[in-house]
């Protein structure tokens, strides 16, 4: 069965989201954070940890 990545990784935020509960402001934090260092200069050294 191939499932699409952006279908998995709504599926699984959707859950975490729903069983952990998380602030709503840490989550947009980590999407925003998140967004914002895939395209800086860090990005090199956060690519092995994230693969």
């Amino acid at each position: 069965m191939d499932v699409p990545l952006w279908l998995g990784l709504i599926v699984v935020g959707w859950l975490g989201i729903k069983l952990v509960r998380p602030p709503l402001w840490l989550v947009a934090v980590l999407i925003l954070g998140g967004y914002l260092l895939a395209d800086s200069f860090l990005s090199p050294a956060i690519d092995p940890l994230a693969k």
